[in-house]
């Protein structure tokens, strides 16, 4: 068998030359047999017809070997000179053809360099894509964030407007000078709750005194 690729032609045929020359040698191996298997059948039916013939079924096994044998070395040697002629002569690309779908090459050729340094930018590309993918990536989870944020935003404003209302209905007046009020007396009562405590500690220790 040949051991040229012929990369070439297995692009166009779909298959390797090779291939095709292997499976056609494989079905004439396989035919010869099943003829020798038939050519010994009928040999041992014409001597079973024959009165007194000593030839048994093993001496003509060995002979239908021997002679499947001395068929098989000559269909080797003829099968390598219609290999070489097919391989050459049919299953083969002149080096002068084009396939169709290389003739682009043909039209825009670039050289070695060219071709490294096309390779070089869509390396640029990839990486470029990469970082604005993740930068989007990033972009996403922090505009996830900023909708949560605003969400807890909008309930907080819904509770001060919920106040607010509470404090019209109350006569209040304005929300933000109700809120205001409303920490000044909490510090007071926080003063207030000290002062109690301070007393409270002191008459404490006055009863344990006495």
């Amino acid at each position: 068998m040949s051991v040229d690729p012929m990369a070439y032609e297995t692009q166009f045929f779909g298959f390797t030359p090779q291939t095709c020359m292997l499976r056609v040698y494989i079905a004439f191996q396989d035919y010869l047999f099943e003829m020798m298997l038939v050519v010994e059948g009928v040999m041992l039916k014409k001597l079973d017809g024959i009165p007194g013939c000593k030839i048994s079924p093993s001496q003509i096994r060995k002979c239908t070997e021997k002679f499947l044998l001395f068929m098989k070395e000559h269909f080797d040697k003829l099968f390598a000179k219609m290999e070489e002629v097919l391989l050459q002569l049919v299953l083969n690309i002149p080096k002068n053809v084009l396939l169709p779908e290389d003739r682009v090459q043909e039209q825009y050729p670039y050289s070695k360099e060219e071709f490294q340094a096309l390779q070089d930018e869509l390396q640029q590309l990839q990486q470029q894509y990469r970082a604005e993918a993740a930068a989007e990536q990033a972009l996403r989870a922090e505009l996830e964030e900023q909708k949560a944020v605003k969400a807890e935003l909008e309930k907080i404003l819904q509770c001060f407007d919920g106040l607010e209302n509470i404090c019209r209905e109350h006569g209040a007046g304005n929300f933000k000078e109700s809120f205001a009020l409303l920490t000044q007396s909490a510090k007071k009562l926080q003063d207030v709750l000290k002062d109690v405590e301070e007393k409270s500690k002191k008459m404490k220790q006055h009863d344990q005194l006495m």
